[in-house]
């Protein structure tokens, strides 16, 4: 199914013979479609104005007297900006957006329609075309106005206020003392006419200005200025236009009802106890038996993994998902997907991208002998004679006292002070809630804690790895050792499969290596080895592949090619790897703050910093 296929589905038309007709679905998506690439040339037409002196002076010579010319075509920097801003928020169907400009176009167009009737205005041909021009915008703008129905943040006007306050007053304090140092006109000139002058540069580097005439700036100063209130304005609309953050988070209710969903579900996904992030929100299809966990990050509304629950239900909640994402200008994206969710997904509108594939060991199937395993088994034995043991329990029969003890060691073997995970982490350690996790606890010789590893349930005879810390003065091959005792010993607790960590781009470090390989091919596995030194993505498929485990493809999900960098830089924000500067706190939205598990191993020993 096409990437940039539309998730909208278009209401039914009322064939009754009474019901007042309108345009179609269809002519109302071009219409909506029109205003946006309308905006975008005007947006290049500006800039081109701005940087082309003869093109300049023609814009300005019908922006003046008895010439007018269409909607925002001004040739300033202020005028290109709001053009492609207002073309970004117009794309993702703000209705805000659309309010905005038809209050801005719409007595523009009344006025020139009067303006028309006078003779004066009536003889130049262009006039006619600049109205034209403007009215089709207009028009458009009304034809389309069902399609624009996306909501915005509720604080938005009243912050874009305090941002525009405070921008304006910067610029223009700037402004004046760029023009009082830089007069070029003799004598001193007031401070008014200085700031009316920073003002009027403000809205155009064309000479507009120039009925200020105690004030003659140079041209780096108009243009400094004309910056300056540029970026205030593309400022003020970024704040304006924003999209709600999505501060509804998992409530207990939920939790409940996707702890139940997991009872009767919980073994098709590894990944579906990570639902239970209480950093996500969930929603529901219509009858409670499916549901999407989601973070909205960035604009992002971000899904990770499969849905929880009735694979008949999935198109119900993916349906409400989607529409959530419409209603409030996300853009929709999944994390982690696999094989069966892509495929209904795609139902849905979303194409899909390997992203790589996730490491599962069946317990019947695992064996140290033979020559495949020998580097693990010598691994297995060296760490064992060195006299480390592993301790295996359910996190509900660790007694509190015990159970604080390592979760303070845990957060003291953390590697560094961003915690990171998201689709494949729990995002907490020691909660009553997950009793059933599983915990892995490595002593030494002297009975000194030196590892733990901790799972979380993958229905009734599954584990999924959430978290790994180690000590990082314990011996080399700690990790590798407990998740051999975990394999060995996993009957003790009835487990039957493990999933270990994900290996991004498995397929192109396994197929590269092969001979025959096709020259794009061995490159891409190049540009990903020499990334690998930064960010352990050979080393995680190297680790996993030590226990010759199943490797299960997992996919991402996306709506639009385009937005695949957006996505990227969500998810990269969503699993710690990124992190925004913060903000003034008198700007910061409330939310509850995110709680995340980091896989934390320094080496690629057991691909700790996989989940």
């Amino acid at each position: 199914m096409p990437a940039d296929q539309s998730l909208s589905v278009p209401p039914q038309r009322d064939t009754r013979p009474s019901a007042r007709p309108s345009p179609g679905p269809r002519l109302r998506a071009r219409a909506a479609s029109a205003t946006v690439w309308y905006l975008r040339l005007l947006a290049v037409l500006n800039i081109v104005a701005v940087l082309s002196l003869p093109f300049r002076e023609e814009v300005h010579e019908h922006n003046a007297g008895e010439f007018f010319t269409p909607y925002l075509a001004t040739a300033g920097l202020v005028s290109a900006a709001l053009a492609l801003f207002l073309a970004v928020v117009m794309r993702r169907r703000k209705r805000a957006a659309w309010v905005f400009n038809l209050i801005l176009a719409g007595p523009l167009f009344l006025f020139y329609v009067a303006a028309l009737t006078q003779d004066r205005f009536a003889d130049h041909a262009f006039n006619w075309v600049s109205a034209a021009l403007t009215g089709l915008f207009v028009t458009a703008l009304l034809v389309g106005r069902r399609e624009f129905n996306a909501i915005g943040d509720r604080s938005n006007p009243r912050l874009a206020l305090a941002v525009g306050a405070a921008g304006v007053l910067v610029s223009c304090g700037l402004g004046t003392w760029l023009v009082g140092a830089t007069n070029k006109e003799p004598g001193a000139a007031a401070l008014s006419d200085k700031i009316a002058y920073t003002l009027l540069r403000g809205i155009s580097v064309g000479p507009l200005a120039d009925h200020v005439p105690a004030v003659h700036a140079p041209r780096w100063v108009d243009i400094t200025i004309n910056v300056l209130m540029a970026a205030t304005f593309l400022l003020v609309l970024y704040v304006c236009f924003r999209s709600p953050r999505g501060r509804a988070l998992l409530s207990p209710e939920d939790e409940k009802r996707l702890r139940a969903l997991l009872d009767r579900h919980g073994a098709r996904d590894s990944l579906g106890y990570f639902a239970l992030r209480r950093d996500k929100a969930a929603i529901f299809s219509p009858t409670g038996k499916a549901a999407v966990t989601y973070r909205v990050v960035g604009g992002v509304s971000l899904a990770s993994g499969d849905p929880i629950g009735d694979v008949e239900a999935w198109p119900g909640a993916i349906d409400a998902w989607l529409d959530e994402a419409r209603r409030h200008a996300w853009t929709p994206a999944v994390m982690g997907a696999g094989e069966e969710a892509g495929t209904v997904y795609a139902r849905h509108g979303l194409d899909a991208l390997e992203l790589g594939d996730e490491a599962i060991v069946e317990v019947a199937d695992f064996s140290l002998e033979g020559r495949a395993m020998r580097v693990v088994r010598q691994a297995h034995n060296r760490v064992r004679r060195a006299g480390y043991t592993v301790t295996v329990r359910r996190h509900e029969d660790i007694p509190d006292e015990e159970m604080a003890r390592l979760v303070d060691r845990a957060d003291h073997w953390r590697d560094g002070a961003t915690e990171r995970g998201f689709s494949m982490a729990l995002g907490r350690l020691g909660d009553p809630a997950d009793g059933r996790c599983v915990m892995l606890e490595c002593r030494d010789a002297d009975g000194v804690p030196r590892a733990l590893l901790s799972f979380v349930p993958w229905g009734e005879h599954g584990l999924s790895l959430d978290l790994m810390r180690r000590d990082r003065d314990a011996e080399n091959g700690l990790m590798e050792f407990m998740v051999v005792e975990l394999l060995l010993r996993a009957g003790e607790i009835g487990v039957r499969r493990v999933s270990l960590n994900f290996a991004m781009f498995r397929s192109v470090f396994e197929r590269g290596a092969r001979l025959g390989a096709g020259p794009v091919l061995r490159l891409w596995r190049s540009v990903l080895t020499f990334f690998s030194r930064w960010w352990q993505i050979e080393s995680l498929y190297r680790a996993n592949a030590k226990y010759r485990p199943v490797w299960e493809p997992r996919f991402l999900l996306f709506a639009k090619s385009a937005d695949i960098p957006r996505i990227g830089i969500a998810s990269a924000r969503a699993e710690g790897f990124l992190t925004p500067p913060a903000l003034p706190s008198f700007t910061r939205r409330k939310e509850q703050p995110a709680e995340t598990a980091d896989g934390g191993a320094a080496d690629g020993e057991a691909a700790a910093s996989g989940r």
